[in-house]
Parts: C-alpha cells; structure tokens; sequence
C-alpha cells in the first residue's frame, strides 16, 4: 500500500511538473516565431496553423480587418502584417485546458516605424488562441487602442501614395 501511494505521489508530481512546462514550451517556440515573423519570414507562425483556422483581427476601415477564415487567407495577413513593417514583442503567455485543446493567452506588444524613424504605429494586445490537437483554430486579438490600428493604416496609404509618385 505504502509503495502504491508513493508511485502515486510521485505521478501526480511528474504530471503537475509536466504541466507546468508547457507554458515554457509554448512562450519560447512563439518567442522563435516572433522573431522569424520581424524577420519577414512568417512561415513557422503559419505552420501552427490548422487549415480551416479563423483569424478575428478588430473590425474596421483598414486593410488589417478581420476575419481572416483559412491558412491561405491568414498567410496573407501575415504578409501584410510583415510588409507594413510592424516588430511585435511576445511578453507573457498564460495556457489552460487539456492538451489536446489548449486556450493560450499571451500579450503581445508592436510598433512600426518609417525608414526615417519615426514612430508610425504602437500598440498593446492580448491574443487569444484555441487550440486542437496542437494547431490554432481559433485565434483573436483584443487592442488596448483599436483606432491606432485604423491610424496606422491612413499613415501607411500616404507614404505609399508618395513613394509611388516619386
């Protein structure tokens, strides 16, 4: 009895050790991505994608407005999103439910600047992610500012209209 309920305790602990490592995992591989993503390259990002997954972007008049329903469509935020030279920042990632289907929450800073400089764009986000079986099928992003976004997009189409008149 004795040897049962130490093989018992000794489960439960490697189970909670295991569990809280997932967090870990999961902040350093989006950190990884984060990185390639300011890089220009958003492929491993795209990789956790499922195939039908939906990216909720806040509504609005700009070109970043969601939804965004499949892997070929969020590939093409993506693109945006590396093309308007934004650089993000992942500060904190928080995990909850079952493996197989994971809700992962995590802040998220970004900014973008011109070539001069300047600062165009920055702004706050918490990013929520639903998971199945490894892959996001649901992703959304929550603003601190969402009118900044809509900003940031009129700044860009004047740099573009001035930079296509030259």
């Amino acid at each position: 009895m004795r040897e049962m309920l130490a093989g018992a305790a000794v489960g439960a602990v490697a189970g909670l050790g295991a569990r809280a490592m997932v967090p870990v995992a999961l902040r350093g591989k989006f950190r990884g991505d984060v990185r390639r993503l300011n890089a220009g390259d958003p492929s491993t990002l795209l990789g956790a994608y499922a195939d039908d997954a939906v990216l909720h972007f806040p509504q609005g008049d700009h070109r970043f407005s969601g939804p965004w329903r499949g892997r070929a469509a969020i590939e093409r935020f993506l693109r945006t999103f590396v093309a308007s030279r934004i650089q993000g920042q992942l500060r904190d990632v928080a995990v909850s439910g079952p493996p197989w289907a994971l809700t992962i929450w995590a802040r998220f800073d970004d900014h973008a600047d011109a070539d001069d400089g300047t600062r165009l764009y920055e702004n706050r986000a918490v990013l929520v992610l639903r998971t199945r079986w490894g892959r996001v099928v649901d992703h959304e992003d929550f603003f601190t500012d969402t009118e900044r976004i809509a900003a940031f997009d009129r700044a860009l189409s004047e740099r573009e209209l001035v930079a296509s008149a030259r």
